[in-house]
């Protein structure tokens, strides 16, 4: 019914856009006092045991999936936010203090996060260098966590990755490409790749 609903819409812009603007802050991107207090408190599935703890942000919208598995605990000052995709956390998991959660994301069982940790299911396009960041739109890729994955504190998954069941994600840790079970990663991953202005890639 849902999709069939969002179908509808795509022929229909100015509708789209009228109620985008009723349910979405048109520059704060974030979802509407009367969203986050009054509509979201009735469609968030948790599930026996599950906790998300006050001082969350929830940036959860009504057009996406958003779901927390038994005895699953989300912990202070984490952001949650399912504007971009779904968010579906296993049972027995943690959400460390201050992590942020960007969906398209699947988290499995016994999924442990340190504090600090972004796993963002989105990214902004940025190719277009007469044009800022902001007007150039995003793109999405779903993120998959297998069981009993651990991370520590500030590690930061990008989009497009899938981690296997049983892998340990070292503290500070980087991840852009997808990791089998069993696997410790660490370190960061950063460097210069390509150059914007001149069109070219960098070895």
């Amino acid at each position: 019914m849902k999709d069939a609903i969002y179908k509808w819409l795509q022929n229909k812009p100015g509708l789209k856009h009228n109620i985008h603007y009723c349910l979405v802050h048109p520059y704060r991107t974030r979802p509407r006092w009367w969203v986050r207090n009054l509509l979201m408190p009735f469609l968030i599935k948790k599930d026996k045991g599950a906790y998300i703890a006050r001082t969350v942000r929830r940036d959860l919208y009504p057009f996406h999936h958003f779901s927390l598995g038994k005895k699953s605990i989300i912990e202070d000052f984490a952001t949650i936010n399912n504007g971009m995709g779904f968010i579906k956390i296993g049972d027995n998991c943690r959400v460390g203090i201050g992590s942020v959660i960007i969906g398209q994301i699947t988290m499995g069982d016994y999924v442990v996060t340190g504090q600090h940790c972004m796993f963002a299911g989105l990214n902004h396009n940025y190719q277009d260098i007469d044009k800022p960041m902001d007007e150039q739109g995003v793109y999405t890729l779903p993120i998959k966590i297998g069981d009993c994955v651990s991370f520590g504190a500030n590690v930061v998954v990008l989009p497009g990755v899938t981690i296997g069941s049983h892998s340990y994600i070292a503290a500070g840790s980087v991840v852009t490409k997808s990791v089998p079970p069993y696997s410790v990663v660490s370190g960061p991953a950063a460097k210069v790749t390509f150059d914007l202005k001149k069109g070219i890639k960098i070895k």
